[in-house]
């Protein structure tokens, strides 16, 4: 009696897996996978940080707070041209890149939009890149900005368009809805291949 034996499946991905893996390289970075994912972030967002900072029109005397520096070239960028410069991201590995290149220019500490561990209105600009679409919490992440902010502080926000979880529109909307006013919105193409920007500013109101 003979018994056939069918071909095994090939190996299906594991989306949870590959999940795991980007979320520790760019989403909550750590170890050796969070280090390299710092690096290419360093060299894939730097002219939008650069430029996000431009905007931005800091001034000597003013508290920029940026979040999610990542690697810290935004931050180490704002350092240079404001009077007090705070980063708050959520990984330990991130914030060690960032003491790397700013060494004590900056203040550093463990937090996310929802969570900035700033007093009430004690910011002059926040500056976030390529960071919104990892907030838990949208809702909650403007409310915190808007509540840091001093009145007539500015919000400037720039993500990978094709990465949001909605349209530039909609965060315009939501930041609205926290208290936000003279909202505008943009795209922009940086140099080279990375992808389209799309950019928020807005204002707390006086």
């Amino acid at each position: 009696m003979s018994t056939s034996h069918q071909p095994a499946p090939p190996p299906q991905p594991d989306p949870d897996g590959l999940a795991r893996v980007l979320d520790r390289v760019f989403g909550h970075p750590s170890g050796l996978l969070g280090r390299l994912g710092g690096r290419l972030m360093a060299r894939g967002n730097s002219a939008t940080e650069h430029r996000v900072v431009d905007l931005a029109k800091l001034e000597p005397d003013e508290t920029v707070l940026v979040v999610g520096p990542g690697p810290g070239v935004g931050l180490h960028a704002a350092a240079r041209l404001a009077g007090r410069t705070i980063g708050v991201d959520p990984s330990p590995a991130m914030l060690a890149l960032c003491h790397e290149r700013c060494g004590d220019q900056v203040e550093l500490r463990e937090g996310s939009a929802a969570h900035t561990g700033e007093p009430g209105e004690s910011v002059d600009v926040v500056l976030t890149v390529n960071n919104v679409m990892l907030w838990d919490d949208r809702a909650a992440g403007f409310a915190e900005l808007f509540r840091v902010l001093r009145p007539g502080g500015r919000l400037l926000l720039s993500a990978h368009e094709k990465w949001l979880p909605v349209s530039r529109h909609v965060l315009a909307d939501e930041a609205a809805e926290a208290g936000f006013a003279d909202l505008q919105t943009w795209t922009w193409e940086p140099p080279g291949f990375t992808a389209l920007a799309a950019q928020l500013r807005a204002v707390k109101p006086a």
